[in-house]
């Protein structure tokens, strides 16, 4: 049996190979970078005034000058005026150009005005003050945001400011998120006593879609020959398949036969885990993927986010980075060989380091308690007793 390592080792060495596609910069919210960024043109463009009042030239302030005639007004987004008197100053606004031969502004709060006169009431003065300097942020065609970079608010505004109309990002993966058997019903209808409603796709569906995926739901029976009908066209439209449920040892657990019928090869099947321990992994010499997750919902959960995230933000081109560390804030006491994944409730301490409150919950169906926790804690196989404040991973979840 693999260990998680090895697992996950495996997993993304079967990462997607995902090609690229331009859109419009107003569909790009959220997409994975696939071209750098970069300046068009110096930033700030030109020397910018940064706080309202007026635009001086210092020498005369050095020179002991504290009253300045206003002999005009600098509005943004208006070419440079020209302080042509240097002992005259003009009123300047945030943002706008600096007045060529001023090289200091004060601002508004430090000055009187009186009868078209501004009266500088400080003492002193720095050359340069209150101005942005042309290039002091970027210069141009100097790279502001690299490849591999999901587009939020911060990136999708310096993608304005460059002039970028589309941009090239990773086309989402078309993943097949399908449950298996008998018991399950759909969200519309009323159970019967001996039957459940199907919830684990709409799990996979709002993990794998808010890390970048496109997904589509599918529910297939008990019965091989009508998995293996059905698996055989899911194959050819997707990119990968994620199927929860039939991974087992059971009697209906038919999907690593089935799977393999197909042309999807096992990679591994069951990982010295709790939750999660029969999770199967295959792939075809097509480049297909295929996850077999347990049915139970806190295992489907628990290997989404170990297992699924990763892979998925690797095959995008995001970077797939370690698990944050937290403190557990009490005794836990686990005596399997197996890696433990422990619900927790994350929450930082006056100190500013994050604890871990177990959250153990009736086992791996019971998905309720996922409504209280924040992250599985991993605790490794070799021990069983886990003391208070010793770290270890998390993986967070909201």
């Amino acid at each position: 049996m693999l260990s998680v390592s090895e697992a996950f080792s495996l997993v993304l060495n079967h990462s997607l190979v995902v090609s690229a596609e331009s859109i419009p910069l107003t569909q790009a919210a959220g997409r994975v970078l696939r071209e750098p960024l970069v300046a068009d043109r110096d930033l700030p463009p030109f020397d910018r005034v940064s706080m309202d009042g007026i635009a001086i030239q210092y020498r005369a302030f050095a020179n002991g000058q504290r009253r300045f005639p206003i002999i005009g007004t600098q509005f943004a987004g208006q070419p440079a005026q020209t302080l042509t008197n240097e002992t005259a100053c003009l009123e300047v606004m945030t943002g706008a150009m600096l007045p060529a031969g001023a090289d200091a502004v004060i601002r508004y709060e430090d000055i009187q005005m009186v009868e078209g006169t501004a009266e500088i009431r400080l003492e002193t003065i720095q050359l340069g003050q209150n101005i942005h300097h042309r290039a002091v942020d970027r210069k141009q065609n100097e790279e502001l945001v690299p490849a591999g970079v999901r587009l939020g608010p911060a990136e999708m505004a310096v993608a304005a400011s460059v002039g970028k109309t589309s941009v090239l990002v990773s086309k989402p993966p078309r993943i097949a998120l399908i449950s298996t058997g008998d018991e399950l019903v759909d969200v519309s209808e009323s159970p019967k006593p001996y039957q459940i409603r199907r919830s684990n796709t709409y799990l996979l569906q709002t993990v794998l879609q808010t890390t970048g995926a496109e997904t589509a739901l599918f529910h297939l029976p008990d019965d091989p020959l009508a998995m293996e009908t059905e698996l055989k066209t899911i194959l050819a439209d997707y990119d990968a398949l994620v199927l929860s449920g039939g991974v087992s040892a059971g009697k209906a657990d038919f999907v690593p036969t089935v799977m393999a019928k197909l042309g999807v090869n096992q990679v591994f099947h069951q990982v010295a885990q709790r939750p999660g321990k029969p999770f199967w992994f295959g792939a075809s010499d097509t480049g297909k993927v295929a996850f077999g997750l347990p049915g139970n919902p806190v295992s489907t959960f628990l290997c989404a986010y170990r297992y699924l995230v990763p892979w998925l933000k690797g095959s995008i081109g995001l970077p797939v980075l370690p698990p944050s560390v937290a403190q557990l804030a009490q005794v836990v006491s686990f005596p399997p060989k197996l890696t433990y994944f422990l619900p927790v409730s994350l929450s930082v301490n006056p100190e500013g380091v994050w604890q871990a409150k177990p959250l153990p919950g009736s086992g791996s169906a019971d998905y309720a308690n996922l409504l209280h926790c924040n992250g599985f804690m991993e605790l490794p196989p070799e021990r069983s007793e886990f003391n208070e404040s010793e770290a270890f991973p998390v993986y967070t979840f909201r």
